[in-house]
């Protein structure tokens, strides 16, 4: 528990992580603060290279009141946290922190909302298995929701570890034909790498397929346009983002 005394006419909000000096979320609430002309209100990127700084981050800024939380940081932080929401804890990632009253640390996910409430106009009947790019933290979120939408997927990892992983060298034309939707979730491809992509064979790719990418800097990838070239519907993380981000929002001031 953290003995802290608010200073309730100033919040301070932030985001931890590693390398986030291009954050979406810095920005994005730094605008909706100016919207809502919360003069009082800030938030600021917290760059920490150990999640073992995080216990004197929080208690040196006195005035937190809510965190984001990003790569690599969303499973590593949920052994600081003194409360877990179900969801987040079933998921085994969280990217939302809540400063409780008395002084507890609650964490929560909302990328799987955002996630959600992002993909769901984009489905058709056909969709119905998904391959995920990458097994960490926003990878579970993932896996989470294609559950509540009765949807199968594959996890696909560099160095395959868990029953339900297979590595990318194992990606046949059968497989892709039969997972019409897929979703990146590693970070190749952003700014200013955005040469990179995941090692998919595109040349399975379809009209039938349906690709999502997290990343949303730049706002078309490398694994974007390539699925475009072949015909496949594809979108951003950007929308997911802006979703989850209202999400956390909402979750800090109820």
């Amino acid at each position: 528990m953290i003995d802290r005394k608010k200073q309730h006419n100033h919040q301070l909000f932030g985001l931890i992580g590693r390398n986030i000096s291009y954050s979406f979320s810095s920005g994005y609430f730094k605008e909706k603060f100016a919207e809502l002309e919360l003069e009082n209100h800030q938030y600021q990127n917290f760059d920490i290279e150990s999640i073992q700084r995080f216990p004197k981050l929080i208690n040196q800024a006195i005035n937190l009141s809510g965190m984001n939380v990003t790569i690599p940081y969303k499973e590593e932080v949920i052994p600081f946290l003194d409360e877990i929401d179900t969801e987040a804890n079933e998921i085994g990632a969280v990217n939302t922190i809540k400063f409780l009253e008395n002084g507890k640390l609650k964490g929560f996910n909302t990328d799987v909302f955002g996630f959600l409430n992002s993909i769901k106009p984009l489905l058709e009947k056909h969709h119905t298995k998904a391959l995920i790019l990458g097994t960490g933290g926003a990878s579970k979120a993932i896996a989470y929701a294609l559950k509540k939408l009765q949807i199968e997927f594959q996890f696909v990892s560099r160095d395959p570890s868990e029953e339900n992983e297979i590595s990318y060298t194992e990606l046949s034309e059968e497989i892709i034909a039969t997972h019409t939707i897929i979703i990146n979730c590693t970070p190749l491809g952003t700014f200013p790498e955005t040469a990179l992509c995941p090692e998919i064979p595109y040349q399975f790719i379809t009209s039938k397929h349906l690709l999502f990418d997290l990343i949303y800097n730049p706002s078309k990838s490398t694994f974007l346009k390539k699925g475009k070239e072949k015909g496949a519907n594809i979108k951003n993380g950007l929308e997911m983002l802006q979703l989850q981000a209202e999400e956390s929002w909402r979750i800090w001031n109820r």
